[in-house]
C-alpha cells in the first residue's frame, strides 16, 4: 500500500519538473536564439516478488513478478533545431542559418550563443549590449604594401570596427584599359601637325573621327588627383599610335619591357605603337625600341610630380595578347576607356556591412571598401551537451566536445544573415499540448495518492 503512495509522490514531483520546463519554454517564446527543452521520463527500480523460472520437461516457464516503485526524470533534452528569422534592418544584428554558434568572450572565458543582437561600443568593439561580452573573430592586418589581409588560421580575438577612422591615400599602381578602336576609320597622316591630329581625333562627326581620347583620374601617395589622358589614333592598317599626358606631372616617359629581357628606355618618349591582328586582337605594344608581346601587354609610365623629386610609375595594362578582353580593333564605334585604377585619396570609414561569410567590410568616404574583420563561428560534436549559462549563452561541458572554430559556410558551419535575428524555437502549440498532458498526469497521480489514502483509512477502520 505504501508503495503506491510513494509511486504517486514520484509522479507528482516529476510531472511538476516537466511543468517547470514547459513553463520556462513558454516564458522564453520571444527570447532570441533560445532553444527549447523537453523532459523524458523513465520508470524507477522495480521490486521483484517472484523470480522467473525456466521451462521443465513437464512444466512451462514462469515469468517474474515485479512491482514498480514509481518513475523518475530520465533526461531534460535541448532541442537545437533552427528558429525562425526575424528581420530587424539593423546591420549589427546577425542570425545563423544552419549549424554553429557565435563565440563571445569575457576576458579569457569563452561563451557560445545563437543570439546575434550585437552592437558597437565607444571603442569600436563588437559586443553584446546586455553584458559587454566581445564577439570573437579575426581582424584584418595591413602588410608593408598597405594591403589588408584576413588570416583566419590564427587564434580568434575581439572584433574591432573602427568607425570614422582614416583610410590612408593609396598611390595608383596600374590603369586597366578595356575598349574598342574602330578599324573602319582612315589613318592619320604621319606628317599631320599636332593641331591637325587633335582635330581628327576629336571631330564631332563620328564618321570623320580617326581616333579617340580616354581620361581617368589617378592619385599620388598623398592622395592628390591627377588626370591621365591617352590620345589614340589610327596610324596604319592594324596599327594605332597612343600618346599620354598627365596634369601636374613632368618628365613623362613611356617604356615597354622587351620580350628578350632587354629594356632600352628613351627618356621623354610619350608614345606607344599598338599592333593588332587582322581579326582585331591586340598582339603587341612597342615604344620604338622594345616590343612587348607577352601574355599581358603592358607599358610603364614614369613621371615626376612637381615639387617631388621621386620618380613615380604607373603600369598601363592594355590586355592579353591575342585575346579580346582588353583593347581591341573591330569595325564598330569607339569605346576606348580606362576602366580601372587602384589609387584613391584619404577617406573616413562611414559605415560597414557584414556578408554571409561573416566578413565585415568598411565603406569609406572616398568610395573604397576594405575588409575589416571576419566573425568566427564554432560548432560541437554534441551541441545538446552544452550547459546553459544564462543571458542566451552556453558553455562547454564534459559531453559537448571541444569547440571546432571556423568561418561561416565552411566545414559544415552555417551562414550569417545581417539585419536578422533568430527567434526562439519554442512551438506554442506543442507546449500547450504538453501542458495539458502534464496536467492530466499530475492529476492522475494525485488521485492514486488519494485512493491509496482511502484504502489505508479503510484498513485502519477494520479494528473498529
Amino acid at each position: 500500500m505504501m508503495r503506491s503512495l510513494y509511486s504517486g509522490v514520484s509522479g507528482l514531483k516529476n510531472h511538476q519538473v516537466r511543468m517547470d520546463v514547459i513553463g520556462n519554454n513558454i516564458s522564453n517564446v520571444n527570447t532570441n536564439g533560445f532553444k527549447s527543452e523537453r523532459v523524458s521520463f523513465q520508470d524507477m527500480i522495480s521490486q521483484t516478488t517472484s523470480g522467473a523460472a525456466e521451462p521443465k520437461d513437464n512444466i512451462g516457464g514462469v515469468n517474474p513478478k515485479q512491482i514498480g516503485l514509481g518513475m523518475m526524470v530520465a533526461s531534460i533534452d535541448k532541442i537545437m533545431s533552427q528558429g525562425a528569422l526575424q528581420t530587424t534592418e539593423k546591420n549589427t544584428d546577425l542570425a545563423i542559418t544552419g549549424e554553429g554558434f557565435f563565440i563571445l568572450a569575457k576576458g579569457d572565458k569563452k561563451f557560445y550563443s545563437r543570439a546575434g543582437n550585437f552592437d558597437v561600443d565607444q571603442d569600436g568593439n563588437l559586443v553584446t549590449p546586455q553584458n559587454g561580452f566581445r564577439v570573437q573573430g579575426w581582424n584584418a592586418t595591413v602588410d608593408a604594401q598597405g594591403t589588408r589581409n584576413l588570416l583566419t588560421n590564427g587564434t580568434e580575438e575581439g572584433i574591432v570596427i573602427p568607425l570614422y577612422s582614416k583610410e590612408p591615400a593609396k598611390e595608383t599602381s596600374f590603369v586597366r584599359y578595356k575598349s574598342n578602336l574602330n578599324s573602319a576609320v582612315p589613318s592619320v597622316p604621319d606628317n599631320a601637325t599636332n593641331e591637325e591630329r587633335y582635330k581628327m581625333i576629336t571631330d564631332p562627326d563620328p564618321n570623320k573621327r580617326r581616333g579617340h581620347i580616354t581620361s581617368i583620374n589617378v592619385y599620388d601617395d598623398q592622395g592628390n588627383e591627377q588626370t591621365l589622358k591617352m590620345y589614340i589614333w589610327k596610324s596604319d592598317a592594324n596599327r594605332w599610335t597612343a600618346s599620354v599626358s598627365m596634369s601636374g606631372a613632368e618628365q613623362l616617359t613611356l617604356d615597354v619591357a622587351g620580350s628578350n629581357g632587354q629594356n632600352t628606355q628613351v627618356p621623354g618618349n610619350t608614345r606607344l605603337q599598338l599592333n593588332f591582328t587582322p581579326d582585331g586582337k591586340l598582339i603587341s605594344a612597342s615604344d620604338g625600341q622594345d616590343m612587348d608581346n607577352q601574355d599581358e601587354v603592358t607599358a610603364k609610365l614614369s613621371f615626376r610630380i612637381a615639387g617631388n623629386p621621386e620618380v613615380k610609375n604607373v603600369e598601363l595594362r592594355l590586355g592579353q595578347s591575342g585575346m579580346t578582353e582588353g583593347v581591341t580593333q573591330f569595325s564598330s564605334a569607339f569605346t576606348t576607356k580606362a576602366v580601372e585604377q587602384d589609387g584613391y585619396p584619404m577617406g573616413y570609414m562611414e559605415s560597414f556591412t557584414i556578408d554571409p561569410s561573416g566578413t565585415v567590410t568598411g565603406i569609406y568616404s572616398n568610395g573604397v571598401q576594405q575588409p575589416i574583420a571576419r566573425i568566427a563561428m564554432a560548432n560541437f560534436t554534441n551541441p545538446e551537451g552544452l550547459v546553459k549559462a544564462g543571458e542566451n549563452n552556453f558553455i562547454v561541458s564534459n559531453n559537448s566536445g571541444d569547440p571546432m572554430v571556423g568561418e561561416a559556410g565552411v566545414a559544415g558551419l552555417g551562414k550569417m544573415n545581417a539585419g536578422f535575428l533568430e527567434m526562439s524555437n519554442v512551438d506554442l502549440a506543442d507546449s500547450f499540448t504538453d501542458m495539458i498532458v502534464t496536467q492530466r498526469g499530475f492529476q492522475a497521480n494525485s488521485r492514486s495518492i488519494t485512493t491509496s489514502d482511502q484504502m489505508l483509512q479503510e484498513l485502519l477502520g477494520l479494528k473498529r
